[in-house]
C-alpha cells in the first residue's frame, strides 16, 4: 500500500512540473517582442530628409517619423527631391531597396507630385497607365520579399483661390493610388484627405506656418525671403507625421507595436 502511495505522489509531482514547464514556455512565447524591422520610404521632396537641419527650416514628413517610433523600427528614408515613380525606377533607386528588403519590413510609397511634370519625359507618367503600373510594381515586388507595402496619396499643396477655398492640384494621381490600393488590397493612408483637413484647420493665413514663408532677412537661410506652398516647415512635417502614424495604427495590423 505504501508503494502505491509513493507512486501516486511521484505522478502528481511529475504532472505539476510538466504543467509548470509548459506555463513557462507559453509565457516566453507570449512575451517575445516583435523583431526589429526597417521602414523604407520612397517618394519625393515632401518626404525626403533635408540637409543642414541646424540651419535649414525645411523638413520632409518622413524625416520626422523616427520621433514617433520606438527602437523596434528603423526608418530608411530613400525619398529624393524631384523624383517621380518613373525616375525612381529608371535611376535604379528601387532596385537598391528591393535587394535589401527582408521579411517583416515595410515600404511606404508616395508619388504623384513629380509624375505630373508633362514637360519632362524622364519624370512624367500618365496616371492611368505608367503611374498605375509603377505603383503595382512597387507593391508586388515588396510582397515578393515578404514585406508590407503601404500606399500614400500625395500631401496637398497650400493652394487657396480668391475665395480662400483650398483647391486640388494633383488631378487624377491620388485617385489612381486609391484604385491600386483597392484592387491589390493594400493598406492606404489617404494623406491628400488628411492634409486637406489640416490646411483648412489652420486657415488661409495660419497654414503658411506649415510651409516655408519668410520675409527677406527674416532668417539667415533665406536672406531673400521665401514663399513655398509645397514643401514643409518643421511644424508642417511634424503635423503630417502625426497624421500618418495615427492612420498607420488604424490601417496596418500590428503597426502600433512600433509606435512610442
Amino acid at each position: 500500500m505504501r508503494n502505491y502511495r509513493v507512486l501516486f505522489i511521484l505522478i502528481l509531482v511529475f504532472q505539476f512540473q510538466s504543467c509548470k514547464e509548459e506555463s513557462k514556455e507559453t509565457e516566453t512565447e507570449t512575451e517575445q517582442p516583435p523583431q526589429q524591422v526597417s521602414i523604407y520610404t520612397i517618394g519625393d521632396s515632401t518626404m525626403a530628409d533635408k540637409r543642414n537641419p541646424e540651419e535649414n527650416p525645411e523638413r520632409g514628413w518622413c524625416q520626422l517619423l523616427p520621433t514617433f517610433l520606438n527602437d523596434r523600427a528603423v526608418v530608411e528614408n530613400h525619398a529624393v527631391n524631384g523624383r517621380s515613380s518613373r525616375s525612381f525606377i529608371t535611376e535604379k533607386r528601387w532596385d537598391s531597396i528591393y535587394n535589401q528588403l527582408k521579411e517583416g519590413d515595410f515600404v511606404f510609397i508616395q508619388f504623384g507630385h513629380n509624375d505630373q511634370k508633362y514637360k519632362d519625359p524622364t519624370r512624367y507618367t500618365n496616371p492611368h497607365t505608367a503611374y498605375r503600373y509603377n505603383l503595382m510594381r512597387f507593391v508586388n515586388d515588396t510582397r515578393e520579399k515578404g514585406a508590407t507595402p503601404v500606399l500614400f496619396t500625395s500631401i496637398v499643396r497650400r493652394r487657396f483661390n480668391a475665395d480662400s477655398t483650398l483647391v486640388d492640384t494633383h488631378g487624377l494621381y491620388p485617385l489612381e493610388t486609391r484604385l491600386v490600393a483597392q484592387e491589390l488590397d493594400v493598406p492606404l493612408v489617404d494623406l491628400q484627405y488628411l492634409t486637406e483637413q489640416l490646411e483648412e484647420s489652420y486657415g488661409f493665413e495660419g497654414s503658411k506656418k506649415l510651409h516655408l514663408h519668410y520675409q527677406p532677412n527674416e532668417i539667415p537661410y533665406y536672406p531673400d525671403g521665401k514663399e513655398d506652398d509645397t514643401h514643409l516647415s518643421v511644424l508642417g512635417a511634424t503635423e503630417i507625421s502625426k497624421l500618418a502614424i495615427q492612420s498607420l495604427k488604424e490601417k496596418v495590423e500590428g503597426f502600433d507595436a512600433y509606435v512610442k
